[in-house]
């Protein structure tokens, strides 16, 4: 597909008219239909608008799309990863998981992932899957995993969770309010350096961190995955090393680093 092609694709995808794209990028909307019918082509920071204006990388408006691979938004199926997590739980008598199960299915319910159609349950389950897969099996790590959004994001209190007090500290440490701008980097400076103190709660945090960046490319906007890239360089370092000082955390240390730095390195790349 041509440019022209790419950028009527990508105006219908967003619902926009050739005149409100001209509009937001203060051009006439004769000059967008003659870049859709490839009589000409956008100079560069007419790339960079419309590339911001339709939420994609200005290499989305360039390339061939005919050379795009498909891509998946879910790997596996969250009822095979709550039998899998179920299953498990029950096997090594981890109690608080099989409640956790039970309540965050019941607490998300309805509720989608960013962008898509997928049942947000698929994300704390994927935070579970991927720490058992690490052969960590520790009840208060496995459960907060499944919890560790339902506070901020179900309207329930801690006191309503079915699980121990050690799990309620950890979702309490995770759980965070709306962040209002102008007070986000101290906000932000407190709130990880309180997660940092309870090291089960930073690897929750970690795995939390890196399910979010597997799923940015299409569940944020270009400015929030910036802000994002930012933000995990500047505290998820420290939040590693404290893993790493843990002898039963390290090896999920060096994966979870490894697995972060690596998916930040393809966005800086492509971006």
């Amino acid at each position: 597909m041509s440019i022209g092609s790419n950028i009527r694709s990508l105006r219908e995808e967003r619902g926009f008219t050739q005149e409100q794209v001209a509009d937001r990028i203060g051009i006439t909307f004769q000059a967008v239909s003659s870049w859709e019918r490839d009589e000409y082509k956008p100079d560069t920071d007419k790339l960079i608008k419309l590339a911001e204006l339709f939420d994609v990388s200005v290499s989305a408006l360039v390339e061939d799309k005919q050379s795009v691979f498909a891509t998946k938004k879910a790997i596996y199926n969250w009822e095979h990863m709550k039998t899998y997590v179920k299953t498990t739980a029950k096997n090594l008598g981890l109690t608080n998981t099989l409640k956790a199960v039970k309540f965050a299915e019941e607490a998300h319910m309805g509720q989608k992932r960013k962008r898509s159609d997928i049942p947000y349950i698929y994300h704390p389950l994927n935070l579970a899957c991927h720490a058992l897969s690490m052969n960590i099996n520790d009840d208060a790590i496995i459960a907060a995993c499944l919890l560790h959004d339902v506070v901020e994001d179900c309207g329930v209190t801690y006191d309503d969770l079915p699980v121990n007090d050690e799990i309620k500290e950890i979702v309490r440490l995770l759980t965070h309010d709306k962040i209002p701008p102008e007070n986000r980097d101290a906000i932000l400076k407190e709130y990880y350096s309180q997660i940092a103190t309870n090291p089960k709660a930073t690897l929750v945090k970690c795995l939390d961190r890196c399910n979010n960046i597997t799923t940015m490319s299409w569940a944020l906007s270009r400015e929030r995955i910036y802000r994002t890239i930012k933000e995990t360089e500047e505290y998820f370092p420290t939040l590693i090393s404290v893993l790493k000082e843990e002898v039963e955390y390290s090896d999920a240390a060096w994966l979870i680093k490894y697995q972060m730095e690596s998916l930040l390195d393809v966005y800086k790349r492509l971006m």
